[in-house]
Order: C-alpha cells, then sequence, then structure tokens
C-alpha cells in the first residue's frame, strides 16, 4: 500500500498558497517533511496539517491557536479534546467579533454626530467672496 506524498510545488498549487508560506509553517515546526537530498516530500498529514491552519487563519485563529488545536489531535482517542477546544475558541473569536460590530457601530455614529456638526459649522460659516481685488 502506498502512502501519498506531495511535493512542496503539489501542496502550493493545490491549497493556493505560496512555497515560501510552507517553508515558514515548516521553520515553525507545524509540518516536517522528509527530505529526499534537498526535495521535500509531504505526507498526506502534512497536507492535513496546513489545511487545517489556512481554515483556522480564515475565520480568525492566531498561528499559536491553530498550533494548539493541531497538537490536540489523537489519532487513537479521537477527537474529543481537539473538537471541544475548537469549539471554545469559535466562541471566543464570535465574541470578538460582536465586540468588533458594535465598535464599529460606535464609531458609525461618531462619524455621523462630526460630519453633521461640520456640515452645520460650514452652513453658519460666511463663504469667501469670489471676486479679487
Amino acid at each position: 500500500m502506498s502512502t501519498q506524498t506531495y511535493s512542496i510545488s503539489d501542496l502550493s498549487r493545490e491549497l493556493d498558497i505560496t512555497t515560501r508560506a510552507i517553508r515558514f509553517y515548516e521553520e515553525q515546526g507545524l509540518i516536517s517533511p522528509e527530505r529526499r537530498g534537498l526535495e521535500r516530500i509531504y505526507s498526506a498529514r502534512d497536507k492535513v496539517t496546513l489545511k487545517l491552519i489556512l481554515r483556522g487563519k480564515r475565520i480568525g485563529f492566531s498561528l499559536a491557536e491553530c498550533r494548539e488545536l493541531i497538537e490536540l489531535y489523537d489519532p487513537r482517542g479521537g477527537n474529543f479534546k481537539q473538537l471541544n477546544s475548537m469549539l471554545v475558541k469559535i466562541a471566543e473569536r464570535r465574541a470578538q467579533l460582536e465586540q468588533q460590530m458594535l465598535d464599529i457601530e460606535q464609531m458609525h455614529l461618531e462619524l455621523d454626530t462630526a460630519q453633521e456638526r461640520c456640515e452645520q459649522a460650514l452652513a453658519a460659516t460666511p463663504k469667501p467672496s469670489d471676486s479679487t481685488c
């Protein structure tokens, strides 16, 4: 039974990320390809790990949070700890986004007020004459 492997260019193409990004995740210790001379050989697990990192980043997780979730994976004991941790992180991220939405709405109100005051002040200000001496 042969195990699926990937070159760095295969993963780059399939996951639509740069080879530089893949090397960065390798430097961070998140993936560890085999080496055949200078060639990196990535496993199916490396590919899954990269997919998890990319998904985590899309929903706003830090690289440290992604690492924590990846490290919780236990193929023998199932994903119970990993999934529970993910749910906690999702709830935390959702709360952060809700606060950001409230902050943005407040900023909109502040901008509306500032605009209205500027427009009122401008309307009350005499216009400069167009004539020149």
